[in-house]
Order: C-alpha cells, then sequence, then structure tokens
C-alpha cells in the first residue's frame, strides 16, 4: 500500500465477472484524462506523467484484466475487445461523458479501438508508440497462428514463474531491459509490478498467460477502418530507437481523420520513461485544449 501523501487512491469496479483495479489520482471536477498502460505493465508505471497531470485533470489509471492489482481471466486470451469492454465499464463505473486518453503501446491499440468505436466520447487521443499494426504488415496463415498459440499455451503451462529474493532484484531485471533507466525509474517500477508470495518471494503481477498471443484478432481492415472513425485530434508519439516501424514513414497517418507526429529523440518503445520531460510538454501542449473548460471554470 502506497502511503505517500500525494499517492493516488486505489479503487475497483466490475467487468464481465472481474475485478479490476485503477488508481485515481483525484481532482475530480477537473477534465477526465484516462491513461491506459502497455502490455505486461501496470497503472502506477504512469505515476511521474501522473503527478504532473493532476493539476489539471481528474487522471485515472486502470490496471488492465490479467496486470497489477486487477484480477487474471482464467482460460482467457486478453482480447483487444475485452480490453476495450473492461474501459467501457470503467467509463460508466465513474460517470464520465467526455474524456481524453493516453495509451501506451498495446494500451494505445486498446485506445485506439475504444475512441474508433466510441468516437462520440473521447476529446482528445494520445498514443504512445502505441501503433503495432502497418499496412504493409503480413499476416501468418490461420494454421500457423492456431499451432504457435497451442505452442504458447504448453510452453506457459511448463514454465516456471520469475521469482526474486527481493524487489532491488526485480529493479535488476528491469534495467537489464531498459538500461536508459534510472536505479530510481527500477525500483519505482519494480516495488509497483511484483507482488510478495508467501514465502517472503517475489514475482511479477501479471498474468503468465497474457504472453499467447489468440490466433483470433482484428484485421489490418478492421483497424483502419476504427481509425477512420476517430473525431478527436489525435496525437501519434513515437521513439528515434523504437522497435516499431516510423508512423509517418509506414502509411499509418492518412488513415486518420486528424492525427498529428510528434517523434521523441533518443527514446526507444518506454519512451515516457526514457524522456519523461519531453513526452510531458507534448502531452501538455496537445492536452491544452482538454483542460480549458476547467481553467475557464475556475477563472
Amino acid at each position: 500500500m502506497d502511503t505517500a501523501p500525494d499517492a493516488p487512491q486505489a479503487r475497483y469496479y466490475q467487468s464481465q465477472g472481474l475485478r479490476l483495479h485503477y488508481t485515481d489520482w483525484g481532482n475530480p471536477s477537473a477534465p477526465p484524462l484516462i491513461l491506459v498502460h502497455g502490455g505486461l505493465d501496470q497503472s502506477r508505471s504512469w505515476d511521474h506523467l501522473a503527478r504532473a497531470l493532476r493539476t489539471r485533470f481528474h487522471v485515472i489509471a486502470p490496471d488492465l484484466r490479467g496486470h497489477g492489482d486487477s484480477e487474471w481471466a482464467t482460460g482467457s486470451s486478453y482480447s483487444l475487445a475485452d480490453h476495450v469492454y473492461d474501459l467501457r465499464c470503467l467509463v460508466k463505473s465513474e460517470g464520465l461523458e467526455k474524456f481524453a486518453i493516453v495509451g501506451h503501446s498495446m494500451g494505445g491499440m486498446v485506445s485506439l479501438a475504444y475512441a474508433g468505436a466510441f468516437p462520440e466520447q473521447v476529446s482528445r487521443l494520445v498514443v504512445l508508440d502505441g501503433v503495432t499494426n502497418f499496412p504493409a504488415r503480413k499476416v501468418k496463415p490461420i494454421d500457423v497462428r492456431i499451432a504457435e498459440w497451442v505452442s504458447d499455451l504448453d510452453k506457459t503451462a511448463q514454465r516456471k514463474a520469475h521469482r526474486y529474493a527481493s524487489v532491488a532484484d526485480g529493479a535488476d531485471r528491469i534495467q537489464a531491459r531498459n538500461a536508459r533507466l534510472t536505479r530510481e525509474q527500477a525500483m519505482h517500477l519494480a516495488t509497483h509490478a511484483l507482488k510478495q508470495d508467501a514465502d517472503g518471494g517475489y514475482s511479477w503481477k501479471f498474468d503468465p498467460y497474457l504472453r499467447a498471443r489468440a490466433p483470433y484478432r482484428l484485421s489490418l481492415e478492421d483497424y483502419v477502418a476504427l481509425w477512420s472513425r476517430i473525431a478527436c485530434p489525435t496525437l501519434l508519439v513515437s521513439g528515434s530507437e523504437s522497435f516499431l516501424p516510423d508512423p509517418a514513414t509506414a502509411g499509418v497517418l492518412g488513415h486518420f481523420r486528424q492525427a498529428e507526429l510528434v517523434r521523441i529523440e533518443g527514446a526507444a518503445h518506454w519512451l515516457q520513461h526514457d524522456k519523461p520531460e519531453e513526452v510531458l510538454r507534448a502531452l501538455n501542449g496537445f492536452l491544452a485544449a482538454a483542460a480549458e473548460p476547467a481553467l475557464s471554470a475556475g477563472g
């Protein structure tokens, strides 16, 4: 439990019988802003940005099903549609009518799908290195996808979970995967990404079955159809050193009604951790219009 004076509140809601967790950063009279984390991540990964944005927004950061402090879905393939429905249930539980969304990686794809399915609800959309389907991407035949999925499930069932003697050991693992992180960042992430087991050791909070990609997924045509329905201004933010293709040259922007691209130099996939101040400046400039109602109400 986080007892820091400026820590967010832990709250819960229901979706498809699951008890799902989200962090609420307060300021409920301000315009709502939802932060959606990526795969194998968790809501407290947003803390640096959330603290900076909470003065102008009512910041809410959910733990997607199977992640963080949300329940795991037994026998689930954790489809994009399930995450979209969970987000819809969160919106209803909070009584939100119009809100901005920022999503990272897989959370960016969830945010794009939500904004395309319910365009009237989203005022501004920011996607941090989260466009993972491109017009030139080749899809494997269905028999290959099914075979790989079955193999992944079998491997997951037999794999032993990574265990750590301490949070510091988990932080070592996080830093090994992203050398750009400071020790302070790695320790913060590990503190919220690990759970202590009955024997005193630590393991990751996410469901290992999240790693198995189901063979039934949205097609590229489905994604493009959703992107074309997004009615709000959209900001795509990419890292110059990301493993994902550059949206500017991958034929993505033309599928949006009003999208712009910002490229963060020296950042890889985890750009909000690699270059937090640069990302925050991009967010502040783009989200300013979404915060105007609160500013005018206060003045």
